[in-house]
């Protein structure tokens, strides 16, 4: 196991490149989380993150040392949406995922807006510590047919 920290990693912008790297950490947590259903092939998802998530967003990558591979991502969209935030396995609560999204904060400083799934306790105590506020929920009104709830940020 590593023992990088979040001095150890660089936060970048992602490229296209990284789109498989990132799409592999998006599989790896639908097949870590019994509870989060999978609806798409490996094989769709890293599609999907290739010809549409990095083509139509702002992505950034954690790398924790220079050809070490890839530790997170997060995926923002214009509209000021964090769509995606992953944070591979071993290198998690080690501040990768808030740096990512004190990034997402500076690069979009009026506020950000993001959907966590209610079953995602672990998430919903992060967004928390970071002062997200709840907006609204929902009893699954996404493609998972899972109970979501709409959380926001704003500068205090």
């Amino acid at each position: 196991m590593t023992t990088d920290s979040v001095a150890e990693i660089a936060l970048r912008p992602g490229a296209p490149a990284d789109a498989p790297a990132c799409a592999a950490l998006v599989n790896a947590w639908i097949d870590e989380t019994p509870w989060f259903p999978r609806l798409h092939t490996p094989e769709d998802v890293v599609r999907y993150y290739c010809e549409t998530v990095f083509a139509k967003n702002e992505i950034h990558v954690a790398d924790t040392r220079p050809g070490a591979g890839i530790a997170g991502f997060l995926c923002l969209t214009p509209c000021a949406h964090v769509s995606a935030l992953y944070v591979a396995a071993p290198h998690r609560r080690r501040g990768i995922g808030r740096a990512l999204l004190d990034r997402a904060k500076a690069r979009r400083p009026d506020g950000i807006a993001l959907w966590a799934m209610q079953a995602n306790l672990g998430a919903r105590r992060f967004y928390a510590r970071e002062r997200f506020h709840e907006i609204r929920r929902t009893e699954g009104d996404n493609e998972e047919g899972l109970p979501d709830i709409l959380l926001a940020w704003s500068p205090a």
